[in-house]
C-alpha cells in the first residue's frame, strides 16, 4: 500500500499549525515530517508534535532544514549562507511503512523559501494534498478565502478546513465561499496537552477518513 502524504498549512502565522499536525498525526496514528524548521532557540515544531502525541506508532522524521533564525525560511536560510533546494526536500521525503505521513508547513502558502519560490512550490512539487489551518480572529475570513483562491489557482487538491480557537461563527461561511469542505473546529486551550490532543484526535478521525 502506498503512503498517503498530507501537508498542513495554514492562512498565516501563528494560527497553530503545530497543534493541529498533532491532532491530525494522532487521529490517523500517522508519521509526522516537518521538511523546514528556523528558529532553534524556543524548541522545535516537530519537538512539539513529539510532546503532544501519545501513540506508539508515530515516528518524527528529521527536518531536511534546521534554521537558527527566527524568520521566513529565505531569510534565516541566507543568513547561514544556504540556499533551500525544494530538489533536495523532495530527495528527504521519509520512507517507512505507515500508511500516512503528515508534513507540516512552515507560516502560509506564500512564505519564500528561497528568491524564486515559496511554500506552495513544496506543496505542487510533491503533488501532496493539504489540510488548510484558520484560526478564529477578526480578518481571517479574508486570510482564509486568499489562501483557498491560491490552492484553486495552483490546483492544489485541498482535503478540508479545520478551524483553530473560536471567535465569531463564520465558520460555515468559509466553508461556503471556499467550496471546501469542513473537518472540525478545535477549541481553544491555554495549555495543550496529549490528552487535549487525544480527544480532539477522536472528535475528528472519522470526519477525516470520510474525506480522504
Amino acid at each position: 500500500m502506498s503512503q498517503q502524504r498530507i501537508f498542513i498549512t495554514g492562512i498565516g502565522t501563528g494560527v497553530g499549525k503545530s497543534l493541529i499536525s498533532a491532532i491530525v498525526t494522532e487521529a490517523l496514528q500517522a508519521d509526522y515530517w516537518k521538511p523546514i524548521q528556523a528558529g532553534l532557540d524556543e524548541g522545535t515544531d516537530a519537538g512539539t508534535v513529539k510532546n503532544l502525541i501519545s501513540n506508539e506508532v508515530t515516528q518524527i522524521h528529521p527536518e531536511a532544514y534546521r534554521l537558527k533564525m527566527p524568520a521566513s525560511p529565505h531569510i534565516a536560510a541566507a543568513a547561514e549562507n544556504i540556499t533551500i533546494d525544494i530538489n533536495k526536500i523532495q530527495q528527504s521525503i521519509p520512507k517507512s511503512n505507515n500508511p500516512y505521513l503528515i508534513i507540516e508547513g512552515a507560516g502560509g502558502l506564500m512564505v519564500p523559501i528561497n528568491q524564486q519560490q515559496f511554500i506552495a512550490d513544496i506543496i505542487t512539487t510533491l503533488q501532496t494534498p493539504v489540510i488548510l489551518v484558520s484560526r478564529n480572529y477578526l480578518g481571517s475570513i479574508n486570510h482564509s478565502l486568499l489562501t483557498a483562491k491560491v490552492c484553486k489557482d495552483l490546483n492544489i487538491k485541498v482535503i478540508g478546513w479545520i478551524f483553530n480557537d473560536h471567535y465569531l461563527q463564520y465558520e460555515q461561511e468559509i466553508v461556503n465561499w471556499s467550496g471546501i469542505p469542513y473537518i472540525g473546529n478545535i477549541p481553544f486551550t491555554e495549555n495543550p496537552n496529549h490528552w487535549f490532543v487525544q480527544k480532539q484526535a477522536a472528535k475528528i478521525k472519522a470526519r477525516l477518513l470520510e474525506l480522504l
